[in-house]
């Protein structure tokens, strides 16, 4: 079968390559900008994010309004060759806004109106800033609708923040009011009566506050639930301006990974295309191989935000960061090896900030293609070109996707419901869920398995294996949902602190792991939380079904289960739990579902996960053992596959391709046999 995606645009049907360019920072030096083409070209860059913190230099004035220098730079970019993502400018406003209109500033959580300063600085509720972004966006649709270099709208910048003004706490009570009804059908939902806190008015509600109300775990809940719902709100408030006057131009906006403060689901259905920004730090504290596996995790994220369709890579650096805590420069080889594998996930672009260093400002230093030193003589600049003439010769990767037999459940509604929990481990529980749903993820990763990286109220049933570890909060029909994949033949995965609380963070009556216990086949009576130096073990038992034997070291978390309908395969070893399950699985249709009781150590995953892809026959990209730090990816159209080869290691890497058929290298065409040779940080793209 052939599925293939449409381009991102059409006036240009290839990978995107160029990064976020400021002019309006280099208007007095002209013979910078006429140098910057010349640079563009030679970088082999065909895309430019143009306007993105231009207000300023848009509107000096209010009601003042300069085009001219904008439209140069649009003329002269598509002269040579060159296409604009053009964006809005809301993501910072001009100070003279902030002056005259002071209710546009935002107010923190301690009551405190913020001076003009920075960016995203903006109350997404006042009806003045809305205003000024619904004029200014209308301007920039009317004047540039038929510029045949604009391919997309770029919304905004990396939308986020939240706002305590008084215009937001009445969009609050209002929202509240809307999915509540009446006063007492939320405070039996927020369980107000804890503490007395029962509201008898809406006035008296008000949003999480250091020095006011943050106890009521709904009410919590509720509020980051508005932000992300008011944030949304502003944002289709724009797109709406734009598709009214340019319907045929896409909409996208720069989404920050695992942003904790807003639920990116929300925003895809209003989305034509997903585009984020990536920003890992190499040659750090972890392992390069192991954060390359956390960042696909998030390239998995955004191509499964809109079910597959590619996704665009709007930021990342060419160099380094200055906002790090340390600016480590990439080694050679990793710009070209962490581009391709956005690529390899189902990115259609490669874009950077930055083009070109400002020579002021916060991100003066921040990695850039052009240097303060202005030419195209370095190591970084040769490194983007390189890339470039790479993707120039994958135009038949274009609009192909990837298509998972697995994938985890991350979900940020989750992540919030295990923030608020106060319960077993105080230290950013949230933080913690994520790096659970990435360690869980990198056993797929490693053997060169595609993974989708869903939310919970996500379609099941194309998947064979669904892994939600810590599924903590069940929405409303999500047991149900589970229910039928497993007993259609699925296999479902889950782990300690699942399965305890709904959608409106009330715990489950019957004890836990709620609406998933006949699913499980168990029901867990205490969890225990252990220090860093606690440690456990489990055992597994003899003759088990998964074939495999031994202990591993548990900590953290230590779930005390017992088994109902489940078949025990290991228990605990020491403790006054020692001999309580500690691993189950349950026979519940035609599937399973295991539930893993505690918090192992990597040996246990990599053992239990090698033996669960066996036993279904999991289809890996290469049907071989890889090296350690080497993943594979596949893009396909249905009928032909592009499959990366991406080693994360600065040592070389031999693959054995013996038992391959029918692959060759895109850009040789030559036929893949024997052994081949991965250098330090390589890549190598097959076709089949």
């Amino acid at each position: 079968m052939t599925k293939k995606y449409k381009p991102i645009s059409n006036k240009f049907p290839h990978l995107l390559h160029g990064g976020d360019y400021n002019p309006d920072q280099w208007q007095e030096y002209p013979e910078v900008l006429k140098e910057d083409i010349k640079l563009m070209k030679k970088a082999n860059c065909n895309t430019m994010s143009v306007g993105i913190f231009a207000w300023a230099a848009l509107e000096p004035e209010e009601g003042k309004f300069e085009f001219a220098w904008l439209d140069d730079v649009l003329d002269s970019l598509y002269e040579n060759g060159i296409y604009t993502v053009l964006a809005t400018p809301s993501g910072a406003r001009p100070a003279w806004m902030a002056q005259k209109y002071p209710e546009v500033l935002r107010v923190n959580e301690d009551r405190t109106r913020i001076l003009f300063s920075a960016r995203h600085n903006h109350c997404y509720t006042s009806p003045v800033y809305r205003e000024k972004s619904r004029i200014i966006n209308t301007k920039l649709a009317e004047r540039y609708k038929d510029h045949p270099g604009v391919l997309i709208w770029h919304l905004s910048n990396e939308y986020g923040g939240e706002c305590h003004c008084d215009l937001c706490q009445e969009e609050f009570r209002e929202w509240l009011k809307e999915r509540y009804g009446t006063l007492d059908k939320l405070n039996q939902t927020w369980w107000s009566t804890f503490w007395s806190h029962t509201y008898t008015d809406w006035s008296q509600i008000e949003s999480p506050a250091p020095h006011g109300m943050n106890s009521i775990h709904g009410q919590v809940l509720d509020w980051k639930r508005f932000v992300t719902y008011q944030t949304v709100d502003f944002m289709k408030e724009e797109i709406n301006v734009l598709k009214g006057i340019t319907p045929e131009i896409p909409v996208t906006t720069n989404l920050m990974g695992t942003y904790p403060v807003l639920d990116y689901w929300k925003f895809a259905d209003q989305l034509d295309v997903v585009s984020w920004d990536n920003y890992p730090l190499w040659h750090g504290e972890k392992e390069d191989w192991k954060l390359a596996s956390d960042i696909g995790f998030v390239h998995d994220i955004n191509r499964s935000l809109k079910g597959g369709k590619p996704f665009m890579l709007m930021e990342s650096t060419p160099s380094m960061t200055n906002w790090q805590k340390v600016g480590k420069l990439k080694r050679p080889g990793m710009h070209l090896l962490s581009s391709i594998q956005a690529v390899a996930h189902g990115s259609d672009t490669v874009q950077y900030f930055q083009w070109r260093k400002g020579r002021g400002g916060f991100e003066k230093f921040h990695g850039a293609v052009v240097d303060h030193v202005g030419h195209e003589n370095t190591r970084v600049f040769r490194d983007v070109a390189e890339v470039g003439e790479t993707l120039q010769q994958l135009d038949p990767i274009v609009g192909t996707s990837v298509e998972p037999e697995v994938a985890v459940i991350y979900d940020w509604e989750n992540r919030w419901a295990i923030d608020e929990a106060k319960a077993l481990r105080q230290a950013d529980m949230g933080s913690d869920y994520e790096k659970t749903c990435k360690k869980h993820y990198r056993e797929f990763w490693k053997r060169g398995i595609s993974v989708d990286v869903i939310n919970m109220d996500c379609d099941l049933s194309k998947y064979k294996v669904v892994v939600a570890p810590m599924l903590y909060m069940l929405r409303d029909g999500v047991g149900k949902k589970i229910e039928e994949f497993v007993k259609n033949g699925g296999t479902f995965l889950t782990t300690y602190w699942s399965g305890i609380v709904d959608d409106h963070d009330l715990c489950f009556r019957g004890g836990h792991p709620g609406p998933l216990r006949e699913i499980m086949g168990i029901w867990v009576e205490e969890t225990d939380a252990l220090y860093d130096d606690d440690k456990n073990y489990v055992v597994i038992k003899d003759d088990n079904e998964l074939g495999i034997t031994g202990e591993y070291e548990a900590g953290i978390l230590c779930s005390l289960l017992h088994a109902e309908t489940a078949e025990v395969l290991a228990t605990y070893k020491e403790d006054f739990y020692a001999g309580r399950p500690a691993l189950t699985v349950n026979k519940f249709g035609k599937g399973e579902a295991y539930y893993i009781a505690s918090r192992n150590e990597e040996r246990f995953l990599n053992d239990f996960y090698d033996t669960i892809i066996n036993k279904l026959a999991l289809g890996k990209i290469l049907d071989m053992e890889l090296p350690a730090g080497v993943t594979v990816q596949k893009r396909t159209d249905g009928e032909n596959d592009y499959i990366f080869i991406l080693n994360f290691t600065g040592d070389e890497q031999e693959l054995n391709m013996k038992s391959v058929n029918e692959l060759t290298d895109i850009f040789t065409g030559e036929e893949i046999t024997g052994q081949i040779k991965l250098g330090a940080y390589g890549v190598k793209i097959l076709t089949k």
